[in-house]
């Protein structure tokens, strides 16, 4: 009788431990649900990285997309341009 309970406890303690020990499955899950999130996370990081490399390659050889640039972002204007200011 006291080696059923002593096996009984012993194969309790061996489930316990294999799902909440270290590595285990508890462990393994969060684990599974951080790296989904981190590959997430790194494909929308390559997508901003072709976009700016697009971006890049226009300002070096494009003077028409430098022009947009500065005249968007940056309010410059060519000579002769004439320019109208609203207040509110």
């Amino acid at each position: 009788m006291k080696i059923g309970r002593y096996l009984v406890a012993f194969v309790f303690f061996m489930m316990l431990l294999i799902a909440f020990g270290n590595r285990g499955v508890v462990d393994n899950y969060f684990i599974a649900k951080r790296l989904s999130q981190l590959k997430a996370e790194n494909n929308a990081l390559i997508a901003q990285n072709k976009e700016l490399a697009g971006k890049i390659l226009l300002l070096r050889s494009d003077p028409a997309y430098i022009e947009s640039i500065a005249r968007n972002e940056l309010g410059m204007v060519k000579p002769g341009d004439v320019v109208y200011r609203w207040t509110q």
